[in-house]
């Protein structure tokens, strides 16, 4: 929600707002500090930093915090708390650390005054706040006291409730804001404690969030001014006065009469009598309020979506029975669902606009917006077992015969294989992956599958096969494989990979523009089965990708031959300070701020520059903390006069990215050349570790020479 957080604190006239992994930091005045703690609808905390200094020994922490004039910040018959957390540190007990922290503060003011103040985890007059990273800590006062998601209206909740700020990130995220002020209606047809409904009435009416809260980190702090916290909560009292009269309606309905009573108890502890209307009523009596036009509009939920096998079977019908309602009642609306299985979100039946990671508590969730359009419904995915079909038969329009011995040998195994790699993918929440990949020598295909689709890639067979007997296999591929995977025909691809011998390595074969979305760890691409070679989403990359996730955050990242933009996307999820992604195609670069768009990220840190990428390396001045390089064998852009070769020009190319690291930085190389010869002695002296073995998942075990791929640092 970084983002969302960072656009916040510009409209309260923060400066220097920069976005960091997990929080954002800003420069200004105290009023502007105020503000973000009266306004934020996003943000937990406010942190205000006083000093940072190493940290690596619990000696180093106390005598660090011992350094700071804490008689600045607290009196001496006060009350305190500390929260304390590391990362990447050598302290790790976090309650050892805030009791040293807490044992430098009180024996400062007993050396120097005598007595000391009080200890009070509720609701103490300061509460300070440490974060060691690696060996350095950072002392914070927390002028928000407590989690700003607590404001005030809810006591009482319901299970799996839905915090406020989590709840205020997801209607801004589908811009409910824009909607209210069109006089567009919100409807949430699983309200529960209806956080939801009253987030809305809240940004609706212009009501500051923390008007509602009767405490502040702020308030027993020695530099707390009063006078302009007086002003601001003044200046937002007439705001929501004047807000109050313009909410558009806004109706709250569940089927739980318990939660009904809590959430018509928090309307009326956020001051929303009669501008929030909540009522017992089933999801499928849910209908637009009486009052709004039937094409304006916005549906929101958070519905159940279980953890475990069983209650995603159990929960089937639920998301089915919402797609039926939000095409009956709500056409012409846009409707957003936030789900920990995203699987249950397509048994609603509408092909989705738009996918955003967000994480409720430490689950993670999609939240997947919808157009209610008749014309953008797809058939939704069957999760009921299929009955095993007789291995000796298919069943294809049109044709119902015995399988060949030949069909039969490949459809036996790709059934194993299915069998044996379906249980792995539902437990790893991995949607695409391959099934098969030329197991059997006669078979030379590779069967990959796309949620709903197959691609099927046929290795050109040598010239000593029989062609006939070649294209009968591709024939027996063609029937076999919607049976076994259980996908409609219609929603199979081939294409016959031959070896590339000039031109470029991802040159366009058709045009038909066929693009579909595809999901993968938390984020969603697009992919394209007709007009090129290759999808736009390498799956047997996707761990090299995770690493690059997990490598991304606080760093500059760089992505070379960049492709679709696929890593970029994982390293933007990763926290990355900024990226640049260089191709020499505009098409891909185009698709790749198409799948960084998908998934929320902006274009204000994402750069995207269409160049030579040897030639533009030569120029670059910037450095980075994280590059990726996946160059192709060979490549002829036009943006240089010889052709590019990897094998010749691997050196010069990762000499020169290497040059553009910081000096922690890493650089990730791979390619997917099989006769590719890495000597490590001519890149002396760069360390180089091979980790191609940690990049190669189940799905590719029986290829793990699809790529290789190197972890490469200064020395």
């Amino acid at each position: 929600m970084e983002d969302l957080l960072a656009q916040e604190l510009k409209s309260f006239g923060a400066d220097a707002v920069k976005e960091t992994r997990a929080g954002v930091s800003f420069a200004g005045n105290l009023e502007a500090a105020y503000r973000a703690c009266l306004w934020s609808r996003i943000a937990n905390r406010i942190l205000l930093p006083i000093k940072t200094f190493p940290a690596q020994t619990p000696e180093e922490l106390y005598e660090g915090a011992c350094s700071i004039t804490w008689s600045d910040h607290l009196s001496v018959t006060g009350t305190l708390a500390v929260d304390f957390t590391s990362s990447q540190s050598r302290i790790v007990h976090t309650q050892y650390g805030a009791l040293k922290t807490k044992d430098a503060i009180v024996d400062q003011f007993r050396s120097r005054m005598g007595q000391r103040p009080s200890v009070d985890v509720s609701y103490p007059d300061i509460r300070v706040n440490v974060y060691v990273l690696r060996d350095e800590a950072c002392v914070s006062i927390d002028l928000s006291g407590e989690s700003l998601h607590r404001r005030g209206y809810r006591e009482q909740g319901v299970s799996a409730s839905l915090k406020e700020n989590l709840a205020a990130a997801i209607l801004y995220r589908v811009r409910w804001p824009e909607t209210a002020a069109a006089g567009g209606a919100l409807v949430d047809p699983m309200c529960g404690s209806g956080t939801l409904p009253i987030e809305a009435a809240l940004m609706a009416a212009d009501s500051a969030p923390g008007l509602g809260r009767k405490y502040f980190g702020f308030s027993g702090w020695r530099g707390h001014c009063q006078d302009i916290w007086d002003k601001l909560v003044t200046e937002a009292q007439e705001r929501r006065a004047r807000g109050l009269q313009h909410i558009p309606p806004i109706a709250g309905y569940d089927s739980d009469s318990r939660a009904v009573r809590i959430a018509l108890a928090n309307v009326e502890r956020a001051g929303l009598r009669g501008k929030v209307h909540v009522e017992k009523r089933d999801l499928s009596a849910a209908s637009p309020p009486r009052s709004t036009a039937p094409t304006q509009g916005l549906v929101v939920v958070n519905p159940p979506y279980g953890e475990r096998l069983g209650d995603v079977e159990e929960l089937l019908p639920l998301y089915k029975c919402f797609g039926k309602v939000l095409l009956e009642k709500f056409s012409g609306w846009n409707a957003t669902v936030l789900t920990g299985n995203v699987d249950l979100a397509k048994a609603i039946g509408l092909r989705a606009v738009r996918v955003n990671t967000l994480y409720n508590g430490a689950l993670e969730c999609r939240l997947v917006t919808f157009k209610v359009d008749p014309a953008r419904v797809f058939r939704a995915v069957q999760y009921e077992k299929d009955a095993a079909p007789d291995k000796n038969t298919v069943r294809v329009p049109g044709r119902s015969e015995k399988l060949s011995e030949g069909a039969d040998m490949f459809a036996n195994r790709l059934r194993k294989n299915l069998r044996q790699l379906r249980g792995w993918a539902q437990r790893e929440g991995i949607y695409c992956y391959r099934v098969y990949d030329a197991d059997i020598p006669e078979y030379a295909v590779a069967v990959d599958l796309y949620e709903r689709w197959v691609y099927v890639q046929e290795y050109e067979p040598p010239k000593t096969i029989d062609r006939e007997k070649a294209r009968a296999r591709l024939g027996d591929v063609r029937d076999v494989v919607p049976e076994v995977l259980g996908v409609d025909p219609d929603h199979l691809f081939f294409r016959v990979r031959r070896r590339q011998k000039g031109g470029n390595q991802y040159r366009k074969e058709n045009a038909a523009g066929y693009f579909q979305e595809v999901h993968e760890d938390r984020f969603i691409f697009l992919v394209n089965f007709t007009d090129y070679l290759d999808t736009g989403l390498f799956l047997d990359h996707r761990r090299t990708r995770s690493l690059i996730r997990d490598l991304a955050g606080g760093r500059r990242f760089l992505n070379l031959f960049a492709y679709t933009g696929t890593a970029t996307v994982y390293a933007a999820g990763g926290g990355a300070t900024a990226t640049t992604s260089v191709d020499s195609s505009n098409t891909y670069l185009s698709w790749a701020r198409k799948n960084l768009a998908l998934n929320g990220f902006g274009e204000s840190r994402h750069e995207y520059i269409r160049a030579d990428c040897m030639e533009w390396l030569r120029h670059e001045k910037r450095r980075y903390g994280l590059i990726f390089i996946d160059p192709p064998t060979f490549s002829n852009s036009k943006q240089r006069d010889d052709v590019f070769d990897l094998q010749r020009d691997y050196v010069e190319l990762v000499r020169l990215a290497a040059q553009r690291l910081d000096s922690d930085g890493i650089l990730m190389y791979a390619n997917n050349y099989r006769r590719f010869k890495m000597n490590t002695e001519t890149l002396h002296p760069l360390n180089i570790e091979d980790i191609t073995a940690a990049t190669i998942a189940r799905d590719f075990a029986r290829n793990p020479r699809i790529h290789k791929c190197w972890k490469i640092t200064k020395k």
